[in-house]
């Protein structure tokens, strides 16, 4: 996998190096296989070293990769028997959220997830994983039918944010995301949501009020898009990284906050390197805290749900206080 962002130039340097020896195979000399594993090694390192000091808005770049495994890939790396529902029974059906019941080591949970689009047809037919209110309406009814039949809902996040087209406000994007954050806060089953890309705005929050939030390692989680905020803030686009920074929207910072539950480490360099090791660390991770919310009585599980939104996020009153 080629080292494209521009904060991994050292290591495409390196990786050149390497493919350069590589090619070399069998007519390569001792003391080239010598230097190929030195370089493999140093890439490692560098590697190491470049992803444990990444910024905001290099994580940004990280969550938004162009290789990085949407909620499809996970899906079918995790479970058996994905079965895929449609529609919200009112207007459509909004392919930007992938929603059906599956197999998940054996028990059944029901799955939830936005999804984007990796060729351009597939972009247009996903909305750039931007669900219509028909998605989130959607969402809604399928969470409902999981707890009649007491299925765990899982929920895979990723999306810049809900699609703000005037068609989608007339027909009640707004509503519909108010909707699902009431009957989430009631559902009488687990819940649990997982940042895997990008969680921009109402549109990441429609499904994410859950007993555990849990975020892939570069992942981020923000109310609006750095390049929205830096819109808003200083009226340029170019100031996205320093709005990124100011809001501190990495998967690490948003757990020094307490706004997630738990951070799920990625493979070296992300997940886009390797999509079944970043698939068994977030299978392992839902694994765990399933069994922890299968453990408690349902009562206790809606009042801690409601508990847990009330003391969430971290802010200092002495400086308020000082100020």
């Amino acid at each position: 996998m080629a080292y494209d962002l521009e904060f991994e130039k050292p290591l495409a340097e390196l990786e050149k190096k390497i493919s350069g020896l590589q090619r070399k195979g069998e007519r390569a000399r001792p003391d080239e296989l010598q230097q190929l594993h030195e370089a493999e090694r140093e890439l490692r390192r560098r590697t190491r070293e470049i992803y444990s000091q990444l910024t905001s808005w290099e994580t940004t770049q990280v969550a938004r990769h162009k290789e990085r495994p949407y909620s499809e890939y996970y899906l079918r790396l995790m479970c058996e028997d994905f079965f895929e529902l449609h529609g919200d029974r009112s207007f459509g059906d909004d392919h930007a959220i992938m929603a059906g019941p599956a197999k998940l080591d054996g028990a059944t949970v029901m799955f939830i997830c936005h999804q984007k689009g990796r060729e351009m047809k597939e972009k247009q037919f996903r909305n750039l994983g931007m669900p219509h209110p028909e998605g989130y309406r959607k969402a809604g009814r399928i969470m409902r039918q999981a707890e009649k039949f007491g299925f765990p809902i899982i929920c895979l996040i990723d999306t810049p944010g809900a699609f703000p087209a005037l068609a989608d406000e007339e027909r009640g994007q707004s509503e519909a995301i108010a909707a699902n954050l009431y009957l989430m806060s009631h559902l009488r089953v687990p819940i649990i949501s997982v940042v895997i890309g990008e969680g921009g705005s109402g549109g990441a929050l429609a499904i994410s009020v859950a007993d555990r939030i849990l975020m892939m390692e570069y992942g981020i989680y923000t109310v609006a898009m750095p390049e929205a905020s830096a819109s808003i803030m200083w009226r340029d686009k170019v100031y996205a990284p320093q709005a990124a920074e100011a809001m501190r929207i990495s998967a690490k910072e948003a757990q020094s906050f307490d706004i997630i539950d738990e951070l799920i480490p990625e493979p070296l360099g992300g997940a886009h390197h390797n999509y079944h090791a970043a698939a068994d660390s977030l299978k392992a991770a839902l694994l765990r805290a399933l069994a922890e919310l299968r453990a408690l009585p349902t009562s206790e599980l809606v009042a801690q749900r409601y508990q847990k939104f009330r003391k969430i996020g971290v802010f200092g009153i002495a400086a308020l206080v000082d100020a």
